[in-house]
């Protein structure tokens, strides 16, 4: 464990050198292929005082270190333009070790410490290489959202440890608190992470307001923060759980219909894709509400699923953008014509967010209706609006970007550099290559 994290901060100065760019981005593929091999799928492993994985751990581990060096491979204006590109390194490379260091926690308090630490170099993200004025606005409401939520997530912290004299999650799973208070102040920290709907404006503001490089982490990485928290935190909240989950199963299922529905009416592409962000994740909270073996499993397989689709797409959407300098899809049309290859990654990455077989996101949708169905039948005519207006917005950014008369001010065709090719084929590869080991979510819990 400690070896990463000291591998990660050895990188810190090399950001200062002259051409190192391609250096930490090869040196951060490096150490996904060594984390890789480390996998203990059955039990906790690398285990110390501090940190320790088991098999939810990895998985997210994994994600956020992929997404990591593909921001990277992203943002390459950063250094074309000389943009401040070594601070832009030392930002992802500390956001790198705050997020390995939040799923490595198995101390309820350091998870809580870096839970919260992962804001600030997401928040120099948006402010530093945000596009607009409004980025102040969006990293305002991203600050104030979560911090609202997480003082109360803190002094629930410091309510278990009077309780029970002891933080490490593995301890803990034996307890069953009765208590509202203690159950509010700890979820609710993570479903405005999640975002849950009602809680969930600050996302489309700090992602129409990110670079590329921020919307990847955020929509790849930071909304896996509140699943992750929750699944942990449920050991001892399974009583009164049981009681009161059914109110945000529900606002969670009436939400991602309302907000699929908002994303028709988008015209900003990266809007609408953090918006179907939120009914994604509408139905994780579902499926992990009802607190059942299936919603547990697959909402760890969604979340990695979400993951590498949502970063995808977005770095399709900065693909436009560097082109044709909007995000407007009423300039983004007719892409067909203007950039031919690039519609089989806008297909294949559009399909997967609708998810269509053989993607991961399929298997986690299907586990997850059925964990909600089986829980109580009279949740399936949301799903099924959830399902087909899913496929209604994606069929409609798809349609909309990649058909009709391209816009008057474009003339010439341009194609994709084998950079941005090798960027989605990195996306998309594991997303429909980890269906042929989906037996392996079977085994984290």
């Amino acid at each position: 464990m400690l070896s990463f994290i000291m591998y990660t901060l050895f990188m810190i100065p090399l950001c200062f050198f002259k051409k190192s760019w391609w250096l930490i981005q090869n040196f951060l593929f490096l150490i996904s292929f060594m984390f890789l091999f480390n996998v203990d799928f059955f039990c906790w492993g690398g285990i110390s005082y501090l940190f320790g994985y088991d098999y939810l751990s990895f998985g997210l581990i994994m994600l956020s270190m992929w997404i990591c060096v593909l921001m990277i491979l992203a943002s390459y204006t950063v250094i074309r333009y000389k943009f401040y590109n070594k601070l832009f390194l030392l930002m992802i490379l500390m956001l790198l070790l705050m997020l390995y260091c939040t799923f490595c926690s198995i101390n309820m308090i350091s998870f809580y410490f870096f839970f919260e630490g992962s804001l600030i170099p997401t928040l120099f993200l948006i402010f530093g290489w945000g596009y607009q004025p409004e980025r102040l606005q969006a990293g305002v409401y991203l600050l104030f959202y979560t911090l609202f939520a997480s003082l109360p997530l803190l002094l629930g912290v410091l309510f278990l440890y009077e309780s029970l004299h002891c933080l490490v999650f593995s301890l803990m799973y034996k307890s069953d608190f009765m208590n509202i208070y203690l159950y509010i102040s700890m979820i609710l920290a993570f479903l405005v992470k999640m975002p849950m709907y009602l809680t969930h404006l600050w996302l489309p503001k700090a992602h129409v307001e990110a670079p590329v490089s921020g919307s990847m982490i955020l929509a790849g990485v930071l909304l896996k923060l509140g699943g992750y928290g929750l699944l942990r935190v449920f050991e001892y909240l399974v009583g009164i759980g049981v009681m009161i989950n059914l109110f945000w199963l529900s606002v969670s299922l009436v939400g991602g219909f309302l907000v699929s529905l908002v994303c028709l009416r988008q015209v900003d592409m990266k809007a609408l894709i953090a918006y179907s962000s939120v009914a994604h994740m509408g139905l994780v909270i579902g499926g992990l509400m009802t607190l059942n073996t299936w919603g547990f499993y697959m909402t760890f397989v969604l979340m990695i699923a979400h993951g590498l689709c949502s970063s995808g797409l977005f770095c399709l959407a900065n693909i436009s953008y560097e082109r044709l300098g909007s995000r407007s899809l009423l300039i983004n049309k007719g892409l067909l014509n203007l950039m031919p290859s690039m519609a089989l990654w806008w297909f294949l990455l559009s399909s997967c967010n609708m998810a269509a077989p053989p993607s991961l996101n399929l298997l986690g949708e299907i586990g997850l209706f059925n964990s909600m169905v089986g829980w109580t039948g009279l949740v399936m005519l949301y799903l099924m609006l959830i399902s087909f207006f899913s496929a209604a917005y994606t069929l409609y950014l798809y349609s909309y970007s990649q058909h009709g008369i391209h816009y008057s001010g474009v003339y010439s065709s341009v194609s994709g550099y084998t950079r941005e090719y090798l960027l989605l084929m990195m996306h998309w590869a594991p997303l429909n290559f980890l269906i042929l080991k989906s037996d392996f979510v079977l085994i984290w819990m």
